[in-house]
């Protein structure tokens, strides 16, 4: 079942997605395309921090950019996730056949609050 997925592409799309900013970054970018400057304006951090976060991304396969006179505009790569999903995907696919392997726990007894407490002060 498990597909041959590109160990550093996935690497570098989770190290993009890793940071509050670009997070922030690809939720925007997520409505369409956006200018740096239109990046920048909810982030506390100057141009240049933005600039290598939106590099980052880029890196990491999520977005793509194009510059038309002075102003860069960037936006999401066509499936931009979809190699994180993929792998997502496989991990709850084998999650869930282990849970259907599993044998069904035992079920403890619950114990009173009084009965946990008489438990605590023997110690």
């Amino acid at each position: 079942m498990e597909a041959r997925l590109d160990p550093l592409a996935l690497d570098r799309m989770f190290h993009a997605l890793a940071d509050t900013s670009r997070r922030t970054m690809v939720d925007r970018l997520a409505r369409g395309p956006a200018s740096v400057s239109e990046l920048a304006l909810p982030l506390s951090m100057g141009m240049p921090a933005v600039l290598k976060h939106l590099g980052v991304l880029e890196a990491g396969g999520i977005v793509v950019s194009e510059k038309a006179g002075r102003v860069r505009t960037y936006r999401m790569t066509p499936h931009a996730l979809a190699l994180a999903e993929s792998w997502v995907a496989e991990r709850m696919a084998l999650h869930d056949i282990a849970i259907d392997d599993a044998p069904m726990p035992v079920k403890l007894p619950e114990r009173s609050p009084v009965t946990q407490l008489r438990s605590v002060e023997a110690r």
